[in-house]
């Protein structure tokens, strides 16, 4: 029987551990922040269960312009409120909840679950640090690292737990903020400032680029923007955070062109940072890039024979999806199964802001650059006959094409649901489906999938 030990607890690693039994594996996991990782425990179920309590209030919020009023003549939204501390406690309620199941489940398929720090004592065995101090060897046929990041600070805007803020702390919140700041525009950042303000919190955005999320769809981009500035938010575009600093209840943010901001509460959104120190990787041979990430090639492989790594700590793609296929990928290939190398091209995601956008295959900017060609088009939510139903105005629908094949290589939704809706694109993808083939699949009537399709009708060619 191979024995394989799992460095880290997260979907990288419990996704492999799971197949690795499956596979019939002697399979061991060491994990010493709690079983789901970041992603369960402090990152994406947590994050998506406060953006789910905001969703509601956006959706109390269009109440009026559906005809809905109590009696009296009052609106629904003004008797709701936030209770964020009702809140937090259902996150991390549900957080810990998740974490429980993960861990029944490995444990029920036979994983041996270790609490404890993990290293590499060389290619072939992991030595665990308990909790109680003590040190357990655990000799290994094969290795994968799975652990995860961490947020990044700075010296000039250090954490404190209690008004600044990493994304990690902000379920321990004391109180209602007054006013947040969320320094950083990408994708944390934005999804941290839409909940909150959606949630009724004035949220002032640090942006040090020329637009919101420079990573996405522009378009996609420019949507949010306006949707979010007309909502209420201050977005400080081309400000570059100095200096992050509290003076008792107040925080204040200095930018380089020496401007300030203050407020009562800051949240830091300022990348990751792997969690490859003093894990032996050094020892083991186990190659990183200048950024300290883990180097692997797509089936999950490092430098060093028998040693794999998966998720955030590669940084191939830090999503927990792309995370948990990377473990996958590297059980069904060390244990000899049938295994297709990751395709980053096919990954779909999702920005969890309100409108959400969702992305996959090629991008505009791709076609922009003359990286590759591709046939456009983009049609407006609020043509849908089911969005003007709901009362749904921001957002759109994108399809690119190929020129001569017609083959759809990728796609943009920005609107509610947009994580949901971006999948019928996903698999056009992944089947090589043309824009014929997407539109003759049927769609309810009404429903927002219904534009899919019609951009999809659009894209046809009488000649091609």
């Amino acid at each position: 029987m191979t024995s394989v030990v799992i460095v880290g607890g997260g979907p990288g690693g419990y996704e492999a551990a799971l197949v690795g039994r499956q596979l019939g594996a002697d399979v061991t996991l060491i994990d010493s922040d709690g079983i789901g990782g970041s992603a369960v425990i402090t990152d994406c179920v947590p994050s998506k269960t406060l953006i789910a309590a905001a969703e509601l209030m956006t959706e109390v919020g269009r109440a009026n312009e559906l005809g809905l009023m109590l009696r009296d003549g009052v609106r629904p939204e003004g008797l709701i409120s936030p209770d964020l501390t009702a809140i937090n406690q259902r996150v991390k309620g549900l957080a810990m909840e998740q974490s429980a199941d993960i861990e029944e489940r490995l444990v029920r398929h036979g994983v041996d679950v270790v609490k404890g720090f993990g290293r590499l004592d060389g290619s072939g065995a992991v030595v665990a640090t308990t909790p109680d101090g003590g040190e357990r060897r655990f000799e290994a046929d094969s290795i994968l690292v799975a652990t995860g990041a961490t947020p990044r600070t700075l010296p000039s805007a250090m954490p404190d737990g209690e008004r600044i803020l990493t994304w990690e702390q902000v379920y321990d919140l004391a109180e209602t903020p007054t006013h947040l700041i969320v320094v950083g525009s990408g994708v944390t950042g934005l999804e941290f400032a839409s909940a909150y303000l959606a949630l009724g919190i004035p949220v002032t955005l640090v942006s040090s680029r020329d637009r919101v999320l420079p990573g996405e769809d522009a378009d996609a981009a420019a949507v949010l923007e306006e949707v979010v500035t007309r909502k209420g938010m201050t977005v400080l575009g081309r400000s570059r955070m100095a200096s992050v600093t509290r003076d008792g209840d107040t925080v204040t943010v200095t930018l380089e062109g020496g401007q300030s901001v203050t407020g009562s509460h800051c949240i830091l959104a300022l990348g990751s940072i792997p969690n490859t120190a003093g894990i032996g990787l050094e020892t083991a041979g186990v190659e990183t890039d200048k950024g300290g990430f883990v180097t692997v090639d797509r089936v999950s492989r490092t430098n060093v024979r028998g040693v794999y790594a998966a998720g955030d700590c590669t940084g191939v793609f830090m999503l927990a999806s792309v995370a948990a296929m990377q473990g996958r990928i590297a059980m069904w290939h060390l244990l000899g199964d049938a295994v297709s190398p990751l395709d980053v091209w096919k990954v779909s995601s999702n920005v969890f802001t309100s409108p959400e956008i969702a992305t996959v295959g090629t991008t505009q900017q791709q076609i922009d650059d003359g990286t590759y060609q591709a046939e456009i088009v983009m049609l407006p939510l609020a043509t849908n006959p089911r969005a003007k139903m709901k009362g749904l105005h921001d957002g759109f629908v994108k399809l690119l094409v190929s020129p001569g094949s017609g083959r759809v290589v990728g796609g943009v939704v920005v609107g509610p649901n947009a994580s949901e809706l971006i999948h019928p694109v996903s698999v056009a993808i992944t089947a090589r489906m043309t824009a014929d083939e997407l539109a003759q699949a049927f769609t309810v009537y009404p429903s927002l999938s219904g534009s899919v399709a019609e951009v999809a009708r659009r894209l046809h060619h009488f000649d091609r």
